[in-house]
């Protein structure tokens, strides 16, 4: 750990930093990390806990160190969104797990699907929700079954390591990396790179929170830029040669932040160790008091860019990074990988649909089929909860489009059904208060019962508590799951409405909040077709929903 610099004053109040001296836990979840490494629990898990079963598990491994591992527990069922913060945790807890398969850069062949579709349907009860973080999880999961899972997963080099926790998160990537026409550098070797020196590592293993990194050499798909602890795009430096963008300090959840560029050219072979950088910057200066203040986001906007910058060049580097151009994209550019799409070599992807991202093992197992008898041993996930699968021969792709929408799996579908997401809601998630997935699709057939012409860009984001698994606030209609009381006064399942945000980089903000604006989970649909027939009723030529949500009045957006 390097010495504080004598740009960083000690603060009148420590917050925990470490580089800053205050090496005491001030909370319960640092001093079960300065105990035990979480890394440490995969021993217990194999020789203790799976033998022993549940009740064997100790709390602090339970609802602590499992995650560095990619389990939570699960919520247990039959427990309404009233009760999610007044019962005591051992309360809301089912004796059974969610489990993140962590997949970096999205990138998946057909034996690694056919995997995770084994251990879905093994272990799973053929539960699978692809997350709109390209990973993918499972429910229902026993720690009596845990060890098998992982000897599977990681037998075609698949892992669950860091894939929760206050770890290095999974590395998104572009689901086009190597081969999109109009890609400037792939960061697939940067992505192996950092995955290969630095996930599982006790250098990392310990952050202040969650640290999320975005890899992309393509501007065109880094439309999560501004919202990723740290983000690499693709960018032609000031030489002539492809290297990246770096930005730092973005994020969603209750205290949104915009990440901050850092204005630097960061060159491929750079890349490993300026990541290292600012994850060792997290590390030793992040705040630790509180945990929600104890995200990198709240460490650089106290600091701001140029200081940030400063510490990492003179600290963790050693050298000063070269000076870089904006990797900005146009405005109005839309790439969610859906539908058919040449690649560089000729041959096409194929992008498609499922609801929300709920699947199944059963369904990912006929997806690694389609894959296979096509040609493909590359599969993608995307961070809006869809899948592509890459290298189809163009006299293949109407028979693999034709298969998969065989399966509900649409290659073609409408805007409602291609841009709406959910997270995992009050059915499993412990945080939840509302149902989400089931009210997203049921919301996608009603719109598209009701308006089947719109065909204008719009994403729905649903979320099922404040803490934004599902982006609500870069949504054009974000919706907050919460309790509103309905015509009849009683308290029922609803949503706070939030309005016209986007990440375009000239318009990226937030989404508007109207006084007052929510609907239960019954007005939802009413809600939606009203909002979207007056917008249709007074948009210029070419305006997007978000720009008019900027100029419309209150009324019409209620």
């Amino acid at each position: 750990m390097p010495p504080a610099s004598a740009a960083t004053a000690r603060p009148r109040r420590g917050e925990g930093q470490w580089a800053l001296g205050y090496r005491e836990p001030l909370n319960k979840n640092e001093e079960n990390k300065k105990n035990d490494d979480g890394l440490n629990v995969r021993d217990r898990i194999i020789n203790v806990y799976s033998k022993r079963g549940f009740d064997s598990i100790d709390p602090a491994d339970l609802r602590g160190r499992f995650r560095w591992f990619g389990l939570y527990t699960q919520r247990a069922p039959g427990i309404d969104g009233g009760k999610t913060a007044v019962l005591e945790p051992e309360e809301l807890d089912a004796r059974y797990f969610m489990l993140r398969v962590r997949i970096d850069g999205g990138q998946l062949s057909v034996a690694q699907l056919r995997a995770v579709a084994e251990v879905s349907t093994a272990y799973g009860r053929d539960t699978a929700d692809i997350t709109d973080r390209q990973n993918v999880q499972l429910h229902w999961v026993r720690v009596e079954d845990v060890p098998a899972i992982w000897d599977r997963l990681e037998s075609v080099g698949l892992s669950t390591m860091e894939a929760c926790g206050d770890t290095p998160r999974v590395i998104l990537g572009c689901p086009l990396a190597g081969i999109a026409e109009d890609e400037i550098i792939d960061g697939t070797p940067q992505i192996q790179k950092i995955y290969d020196d630095y996930i599982g590592s006790p250098e990392f293993s310990n952050l202040p929170r969650k640290f999320k990194t975005l890899i992309s050499g393509n501007p065109l798909t880094a439309d999560t830029r501004l919202i990723n602890d740290i983000s690499f795009i693709g960018v032609i430096g000031p030489d002539g040669a492809p290297g990246f963008d770096l930005y730092v300090g973005g994020g969603l959840s209750t205290n949104p932040m915009l990440a901050k560029r850092l204005g630097t050219f960061v060159r491929p072979e750079q890349v490993p160790e300026v990541w290292a950088g600012v994850c060792g910057i997290f590390r030793d200066y992040g705040y630790r008091r509180l945990r929600h203040r104890a995200r990198i986001k709240f460490l650089i906007k106290d600091w701001g860019a140029e200081k940030f910058r400063e510490v990492l060049e003179k600290e963790y580097l050693g050298y000063a990074l070269a000076d870089g151009p904006d990797s900005g994209i146009a405005e109005g550019s839309l790439r969610d990988h859906v539908g058919v799409h040449r690649q560089q070599d000729g041959r096409f992807y194929v992008g498609f649909a499922p609801r929300v991202g709920r699947v199944s093992g059963t369904l990912l197992d006929r997806v690694a089929d389609i894959a296979e008898a096509h040609g493909s041993d590359r599969i993608r996930t995307t961070t809006d909860q869809k899948l592509v699968v890459l290298d189809i021969d163009e006299d293949r792709v109407e028979s693999i489009v034709a298969a998969l929408e065989a399966e509900d799996l649409q290659v073609r579908p409408s805007t409602f059904r291609r841009q709406t997401m959910a997270c995992t809601g009050i059915e499993f998630c412990k945080l939840a208060i509302v149902e989400t997935k089931g009210r997203a699709m049921t919301l996608i057939e009603e719109l598209e019962r009701r308006l089947p012409e719109f065909s204008e860009q719009l994403t729905i984001n649903v979320n099922g508590c404040p803490n934004s698994c599902a982006r609500i606030q870069v949504a054009d209609i974000g919706l907050k799951g919460q309790l509103v009381t309905d015509s009849a006064g009683n308290q029922v399942e609803g949503y706070q409405i939030h309005l016209g945000g986007s990440l375009g980089l000239e318009t990226a903000g937030f989404g508007r909040k109207v006084r007052g604006l929510k609907a239960t989970a019954e007005e939802l649909p009413d809600y939606v077709e009203r909002v979207l027939r007056r917008f249709l009723a007074q948009k210029q030529e070419g305006e997007a929903f978000a720009t008019w949500v900027t100029r419309a009045e209150e009324a019409d957006l209620k």
